[in-house]
């Protein structure tokens, strides 16, 4: 049953996240600095205030979108959905549809101080055959924020709770659903450590929320093969550290390569390992694949590499196909070398490599309709936007 706006606010019992979610979280019953169970005005206090946004066009479908024209950018949409860290529950109880707005938190939140937090990304895709909506793999998403909130010292959602909180917000901001193959609804999952804190430990408190906007392809060039250039200097991530979850701390220091790299005609950066500087990583926000013959490569996740959802799927994908694949260290000079170079990511879905360029040489590879990375993409996007059988069980429904 699809959603109706005059019942958009509801409260939904949930069940709590499991105590391995839990382990870094300090008892407040013990004199701990973390936990979630404070005083109800404390807790009331520190948790993000929803500023309700009137809105009075729920009716108009997409407003005045031009959906041959969508680019990757933010459209506020009507509804958002929040759910919080109960009080003396130990986890996330409850869930909330409100209007999409802005937020209050805390000036002492430990997502502000700390930077104590995760977010994730995925797309729904409207139904071709009949009205509704379909999901890509959402489960693997809310594993992959169990994974990152574990390293991160925070409660998360359970698969149940995070599947259901997105079905909720699509079926919310249904209207804003691109139309088939004009692009889709980019959802964003955010788990932030929204309580009070001064000294460093995990917040007292938790958020988990999702917004979403339609959006179009992700890169200025849209489906056209990317440019892209080597960095030496700065690294995304060392062993040890979080380059392996999607935490929000990750991203903003890759933003001074990008944009240097933006102001010299290249669309993104791809970074090496800073242990020998000689292994190639990923790019700012996809992973990377290198094709030699019949041999397709991708560096291994070991820590320091996002396990990309795209990513598994798109190997998964290539074996179908007879390809043998490699989940291994790629070095500077397998790069250089390959016939084909393309990235993955659930915003990038699978963009083709024209060129890379490594120490003032530009190195071009193959594009093109008959392309693997072509082949690829046209697979995987008939699966997302049910034009193909899903035989694999990857697609979601939203009715």
């Amino acid at each position: 049953m699809l959603f109706r706006p005059a019942s958009i606010r509801m409260r939904m019992g949930m069940r709590s996240v499991g105590t391995h979610s839990r382990r870094c979280l300090p008892n407040m019953q013990d004199g701990g600095g973390g936990g979630c169970s404070l005083l109800q005005s404390r807790w009331k206090s520190s948790l993000p205030q929803l500023d309700p946004v009137d809105r009075s066009d729920d009716d108009n479908n997409g407003g005045d979108i031009d959906w041959d024209n969508l680019g990757f950018g933010l459209t506020p949409t009507d509804y958002m959905y929040v759910m919080r860290c109960s009080q003396g529950e130990g986890g996330f109880s409850r869930g909330e549809l409100s209007r999409y707005g802005n937020i209050e938190l805390s000036p002492s939140s430990g997502i502000l101080n700390y930077g104590q937090g995760l977010f994730e990304g995925l797309k729904a895709y409207a139904r071709a055959d009949r009205p509704g909506y379909m999901l890509f793999r959402p489960e693997e998403n809310a594993r992959r924020m169990q994974v990152g909130a574990e390293r991160m010292c925070m409660p998360s959602p359970s698969v149940e709770q995070f599947v259901h909180a997105v079905k909720q917000t699509v079926l919310a901001n249904g209207r804003w659903v691109p139309p088939q193959g004009k692009g889709a609804l980019y959802i964003r999952p955010l788990l932030i450590g929204s309580g009070a804190i001064l000294g460093l430990a995990p917040a007292p408190e938790y958020t988990f929320m999702i917004y979403a906007s339609p959006v179009g392809t992700y890169f200025k060039e849209g489906m056209a093969a990317i440019n892209l250039v080597v960095e030496e200097e700065f690294h995304r991530a060392m062993p040890g550290g979080t380059g392996g979850v999607k935490t929000i701390a990750n991203y903003a220091p890759v933003l001074k390569a990008q944009m240097d790299a933006k102001s010299r005609g290249f669309a993104d950066v791809l970074y090496l390992d800073s242990v020998h500087k000689r292994y190639v990583e990923e790019a700012s926000s996809c992973n990377l694949f290198v094709l030699k013959g019949d041999t397709l490569a991708t560096p291994a996740t070991a820590g320091t590499i996002l396990p990309g959802i795209t990513r598994r799927s798109i190997i998964e994908l290539a074996r179908d196909r007879g390809y043998q694949v490699e989940e291994r260290l790629v070095s500077i000079d397998d790069l250089v070398s390959a016939d084909e170079v393309f990235c993955t990511g659930t915003a990038v879905g699978v963009t083709p490599v024209s060129t890379v360029t490594y120490q003032g040489t530009r190195y071009e590879f193959r594009t093109g309709e008959d392309s693997l990375s072509r082949m690829l993409y046209n697979t995987l996007t008939s699966i997302q936007m049910g034009v193909a059988e899903d035989k694999k069980g990857w697609i979601v429904a939203v009715d």
